[in-house]
């Protein structure tokens, strides 16, 4: 029989002593959770040299990168699991060690295919870190003010990290060799687990000694689940999203998540309760987040290459006009937690929603004789949303939980997360891929990107074939965030209805 699962706010007793260091605690966490975020996005401005240098082809390039999100996702709902049974701050002490180790080889190999398994390695510890930092800090903040304004600065630093990884990685491109976007891990690690030894304590789930075995077939079922599901996304642009392969997957990804959930429906200690998704909040926070960083890394997916390729920007300067949309993200996420504190959760997010469609609808409007100002406008507007949007639904999918499910719940945040930036890049790339190869002329078909339209030009000096190039991926982009501007008014609608009470259901 299935043990009941009962979704009410988290509400501290009127006598809990709050843990005095807390805020301590918080930059241990934050600084965890920055290294890993980082490490999502710095790798790519370091896929020509890795091309040069380890003479890697287009597939091994697209694994180096994608070798380490594969293995986030699939892990990142076990990861709650363990660190919810077996102790948070212990899950996050082992996730720091492995991403430090698996970074440190990763910054000493000779081939690519050593460099992918030290990214698998990496995102090994990359899974065990996220939910574990967002658990404890449900744990360590239990005054409801104190939490919402603790969560707006986890998330902000989420977000932030996004943008710091092209700037990280550009200028450590342009001084060293290219381990050391990888060796630069090493020394926050070690401040992380040094500090996290003093500041950070034990955390688990209430009850979770004897008779709460860990639910084997159903972790063994999600990691098969969420590593179908991810490789299915990541793959579709080249396989073709309606081909026989990606169908095929798409089948194999259905048929895995319907076992995963029958699964838990009769495991007597579920590893994922599905009475989670019965509370309208926790459901409408998880779409909300999904559609949050689908927006996001789109969007940042295209405005990168723009920046580089149409612009003519070098990878760090294209990096440094990228922090002004950094930093409204990081403004305006406390700014909504607030908003939701005092108007309630539909208000910042639906808000939020608005502005990132908006943003969007902007950037679609450019040309190729658009410049730098047209794009930050696009992006500081849309980053600004994001930030009202994801602190509040942050704190509206993590206010339901029980404190026996903080770490589940928090991995499950982390996965909308997850699936949303492989979707956001897949989808806007494939659309943009098309439109792109629609547009070149007969005399250029051969070209199957921008860059590569780049760097041919750049060769021959034919000026003629980067303008053309130019036009049509200027041209796809603005048809990719079509999908962004649909994504964020269907978000808003389903906010204001999933959100439309103050207090949680």
């Amino acid at each position: 029989m299935t043990t009941p699962v009962t979704l009410t706010p988290v509400r501290p007793a009127a006598t809990a002593t709050p843990y005095p260091r807390r805020w301590y605690t918080l930059i241990v966490l934050c600084l965890s959770l920055l290294v890993i975020v980082v490490d999502g996005t710095i790798v790519n401005v370091a896929l020509p040299t890795f091309a040069r240098d380890l003479h890697a082809g287009t597939t091994a390039l697209q694994w180096i990168v994608d070798a380490y999100t594969l293995t986030f996702a699939a892990l990142l709902l076990l990861a709650g699991a363990i660190a919810d049974r077996y102790g948070r701050d212990h899950a996050l002490t082992a996730g720091l060690a492995v991403f430090g180790a698996g970074s440190l080889v990763a910054a000493f190999t000779g081939t690519t295919t050593e460099l992918i398994a030290a990214r698998v390695l990496m995102g090994v510890g990359g899974a065990f870190i996220m939910p574990a930092t967002l658990s404890i800090l449900m744990n360590v903040f239990t005054n409801p003010v104190e939490r919402t304004k603790a969560i707006g600065l986890w998330s902000a630093v989420s977000g932030l990290g996004v943008a710091i990884g092209p700037v990280t990685g550009g200028w450590l491109l342009a001084h060293f060799s290219w381990g050391s976007i990888f060796l630069v891990n090493l020394p926050i690690v070690a401040i992380a687990l040094v500090a996290g030894h003093w500041l950070v304590p034990a955390s688990r789930a209430p009850g979770a000694g004897a008779g709460h075995r860990l639910d084997l077939l159903g972790a063994l079922l999600s990691v098969a689940a969420f590593t179908t599901l991810t490789y299915t996304i990541i793959e579709a642009p080249d396989n073709g999203w309606l081909s026989g392969t990606t169908l095929g997957l798409a089948g194999a990804t259905a048929s895995l998540f319907a076992l995963f959930i029958w699964r838990e429906a009769r495991a007597a200690h579920p590893m994922l309760p599905l009475r989670l998704f019965r509370n309208p909040r926790f459901t409408g926070a998880a779409v909300t987040l999904t559609i949050l960083f689908f927006a996001l890394s789109g969007a940042v997916f295209m405005s990168t290459q723009i920046y580089q390729f149409v612009l003519g920007f070098s990878p760090l300067a294209a990096g440094v006009r990228a922090l002004p949309a950094a930093a409204a993200l990081a403004v305006f996420s406390p700014l909504g937690a607030n908003i939701s504190k005092r108007a309630g959760v539909a208000v910042p997010v639906a808000l939020g929603l608005c502005m990132i469609a908006a943003g969007l609808t902007f950037f679609g409007t450019a040309t190729a004789a658009s410049g730098y100002g047209h794009y930050v406008i696009a992006m500081v507007t849309m980053s600004a949303g994001i930030g009202l949007a994801m602190a509040a639904a942050t704190t509206a999918s993590m206010q339901v939980l029980p404190p026996a499910l903080a770490g589940v719940g928090s991995a499950i945040n982390d996965s909308t997360r997850n699936m949303g930036s492989v979707l956001g890049v897949a989808v806007f790339g494939s659309i943009s891929a098309s439109i792109f190869a629609s547009r070149m002329t007969a005399a250029h078909m051969s070209v199957s990107s921008v860059g590569a339209a780049a760097i041919a030009a750049r060769q021959t000096g034919n000026a003629d074939l980067l303008h053309t190039a130019a036009n049509a991926f200027v041209s796809g982009a603005d048809h990719a965030v079509i999908a962004g501007i649909i994504a964020g008014v269907a978000g808003a609608l389903i906010a204001v209805r999933t959100f439309r009470t103050r207090r949680p259901a």
